[in-house]
């Protein structure tokens, strides 16, 4: 791999104007494709298979008319304080509001409060439900516009007014002012650790490029893929983050290469093929977890895994070939101007990177050939001393953090999680107030008695589920039930005595489901319990009982790939424990926050309750990725001292002096892109961002920085020992980049008589 890689970055390299041409020309095919592409549509959270999601297709079969799918609004009335809805004056409000509303575009049915009995039991909270005949993504801006004019016509009446329900739920726009900041960090980070303005504006230039096309391909495939913005977002988050990442690294090999003496295009293809063959492991590892989101069977899921893992495989294409092409562009610009100072090489051209021509080729070696003994060395040099204290803290830390995990529960956001500022959630809060917390997370119960025959049977089931629905301690009302226009399906709305997403509810759902199977061996009918909390009940333990297989397969593929690259087989066990430390310590940090509200204030989270139930499946297939590059970034320095000759403990300085300063500071710029994303007001978003900035700091570090190396020093010489028969059948991947220690031939390069010769002076090896 790495010869191959070798060839790709001396390519890219002299072929520079040719390969920074394609990438402009995919962008502008990207961004011309984003632009006269249809919006995407938001979908509605599913699992086929799930009793809910089935109740629903049925719903859909035998009550067509209803769209059981489409769109809802709960226009909810307060009559002022001392007063009730129910007083002639606020009466002739409320039913002026509504007629309002009757016969308008994409109106189904309108209910009136006072004929339904949707009205509290002190007189002083009333709603009307208005149903529309499409989904609320469908709906268009004059009828949500007609919604909010008759809000206002009550309101000018004296009435209080909110919007519940899902007519108005908003799309949730990519993009905006908090990612920025994590932008801004993350090039202050890449100023300080290359120590050139030039080299950190190349980092974050391939990044936006390729970020910037991900989105576009996003944008444009929305509509004939079902993408939604969360997707979008998604890749806008980890392109970001792995495309500034990974050009880091490959930058900071090329300096260090120009130090040791290599001309400019000789470094570009040995950064490629060292620093590369690294990137394109680390790549993979986050694309094939991401890709694995699929077996979960939750195709929004699925969405967000291959948009994500499109967004990273992008970020490897753009290091792998711009990042060496825009060295040939910047040459020695890329160096420190003290760096450059100091060889005393010419300012223009694309010359030697750090030494002077006149300079013996054996003789070459710049002033910042050998790192300085910088923080990473001293700290690696302390871990050595004293590995088991590092060990102990380390670990005994993330295992004392992820403590709260144990706790974790899992749930999907609804008008509950809104800021209080939303009229959604004012109008939940007014349900609540009126008529109990159960009420805004009603249950439909679903009769189908097709197997059976005459409408007396239908009657009969569906009286005999009503009563025993009745009778299941927690349930406060069940209204009448309503027939289909083929009289073999009935539905009915039973009401918990508890919210939506508490643990009371969830358990109520499988007691109606319990009590009714009775009924279903009596009389041969199909009874299903559905509703938006039924579904995220059944979608929250899929997930829960996913996590685990899920977790198994991940682990068993970090072993398998780093058996592979490191022919070792204690590293890659400890790489695998290492892991799951980071995510059960971000696990614990989601539930503190999300479940326990600790320090929420400070990050803008206005209500706790479950964590949202994609969440632990998404993070542990994202950081898994994540936690591979820095293994693989740091362990690669490792082991290729350890190849060539250097002890245990010197092997680990070794690695820590090249590669320690470089993964910290990925680290924190991953951690910037991360965070950045908290201020967003998609509680799915701020999930995700705390999430992956915790696994992010924890298992950079932490496992990385310092339970890796003291895990190394304890076992020494035995951390690098592979049977032979594995060393026998295991592919020899070379992503150290051991084949070019050796000579390379003439036919490791590319040809190219286009391009005239760089006015550089002798080869290195």
């Amino acid at each position: 791999m790495a010869t191959f890689l070798y060839r790709i970055g001396r390519w890219a390299f002299r072929r520079r104007r040719l390969v920074g041409g394609l990438w402009l020309g995919a962008l502008l095919l990207a961004l011309a494709a984003a632009a006269i592409a249809p919006a995407g549509e938001e979908e509605d959270l599913s699992m086929p298979g799930t009793e809910s999601q089935k109740a629903f297709d049925l719903l859909d079969e035998r009550f067509p008319e209803s769209n059981s799918q489409g769109a809802e609004a709960r226009l909810v009335f307060q009559a002022p304080d001392g007063q009730r809805v129910t007083a002639r004056e606020n009466k002739a409000a409320v039913q002026d509001t509504l007629g309002s509303l009757d016969g308008g575009d994409q109106v189904a049915s309108t209910t009136d409060p006072y004929e339904s009995g949707a009205v509290s039991e002190d007189g002083t909270i009333a709603y009307s439900t208005i149903t529309y005949t499409e989904g609320a993504v469908d709906l268009t801006e004059s009828t949500k516009s007609a919604l909010e004019d008759a809000a206002n016509q009550a309101r000018d009446a004296g009435l209080t007014v909110e919007i519940g329900g899902s007519a108005l739920d908003a799309e949730e726009e990519p993009g905006g002012t908090t990612e920025l900041i994590g932008v801004a960090v993350a090039a202050v980070v890449l100023v300080l650790a290359l120590g050139s303005l030039v080299a950190a504006g190349l980092s974050l230039l391939t990044a936006l490029l390729g970020v910037a096309i991900a989105f576009g391909l996003v944008s444009a495939l929305a509509v004939p893929l079902g993408l939604t913005s969360t997707v979008a977002i998604l890749a806008l988050m980890l392109g970001l983050a792995v495309g500034i990442d990974y050009a880091l690294f490959i930058t900071s090999r090329f300096r260090d290469e120009c130090a040791q003496g290599s001309e400019p295009e000789e470094a570009a293809g040995r950064a490629v093929g060292t620093a590369g063959s690294a990137v394109v492991f680390a790549g993979a590892t986050v694309f094939i977890a991401l890709v694995g989101l699929g077996v979960v069977g939750i195709p929004e899921l699925t969405k967000m895994g291959m948009g994500g893992a499109g967004a990273v495989a992008l970020a490897v294409l753009v290091a792998l070939t711009l990042v060496p092409a825009l060295f040939g562009l910047f040459g020695r610009r890329v160096l420190p101007r003290a760096v450059r100072k100091a060889a005393g090489a010419p300012r223009t051209g694309a010359g030697n990177c750090a030494t002077s021509h006149d300079e013996p080729a054996g003789d070459r070696q710049s002033i910042a050939a050998k790192p300085a003994k910088g923080i990473g060395t001293r700290w690696a040099r302390f871990v050595l001393r004293r590995p088991v204290a590092v060990l102990m803290i380390a670990g005994l830390g993330l295992g004392a953090v992820a403590l709260p995990a144990l706790s974790l529960e899992l749930g999907l956001p609804g008008d509950e999680s809104k800021s209080v500022e939303t009229t959604q959630r004012r109008a939940y809060d007014l349900l609540s107030e009126g008529f109990g917390p159960g009420f805004n997370g009603p249950l439909t119960v679903v009769v189908d008695t097709s197997a059976s025959s005459g409408d007396a049977d239908t009657r009969s089931t569906t009286n005999q589920v009503v009563k025993t629905v009745r009778g299941v301690d927690g349930v406060a009302s069940v209204g009448d039930p309503v027939l289909s226009r083929t009289k073999d399906t009935a539905i009915l709305t039973a009401v918990p005595r508890t919210a939506p997403n508490s643990g009371e509810t969830k358990d109520l759902v499988h007691a109606i489901r319990g009590a009714v199977s009775g009924v279903e061996a009596d009389t041969g009918a199909a009874i299903l319990v559905t509703g938006t909390t039924a579904v995220n009940i059944d979608i929250s333990e899929a997930m829960s009982d996913a996590l685990i297989p899920y977790l198994t397969v991940v682990i068993g593929l970090a072993v398998l790939l780093l058996l592979v690259v490191f022919r070792s087989v204690l590293v890659p066990v400890k790489a695998a424990l290492g892991f799951l430390l980071s995510v059960g310590a971000a696990f614990g940090v989601l539930v503190a926050v999300f479940q326990w509200g600790w320090a929420a204030d400070l990050l803008g989270i206005e209500q706790t309750g479950p964590v949202m139930s994609l969440m632990p499946i998404l993070i542990i297939g994202i950081v898994f990725g994540l936690a591979m590059d820095y293994e693989v970034f740091l362990l690669t320095r490792m082991r290729e001292a350890h190849v060539h000759g250097a002890s245990p403990g010197e092997a680990i300085v070794g690695g820590f002096r090249h590669s320690g300063r470089v993964v910290a500071a990925a680290a924190i710029i991953m951690i910037s892109v991360f965070a950045g994303f908290v201020g967003m007001s998609s509680p799915t978003i701020q999930t995700m961002g705390v999430g992956l900035a915790a696994a992010v700091l924890f298992d950079a570090f932490v496992v990385r920085m310092a339970i890796v190396p003291a895990v190394l020093a304890l076992l020494g010489h035995r951390a690098w020992w592979l049977p032979r028969i594995l060393d026998r059948v295991l592919p020899n991947v070379d992503i150290e980049g051991e084949a070019l220690t050796r000579p390379v031939p003439a036919s490791a390069t590319v040809p190219d008589t286009a391009v005239p010769p760089l006015p550089v002076g002798r080869h290195r090896g």
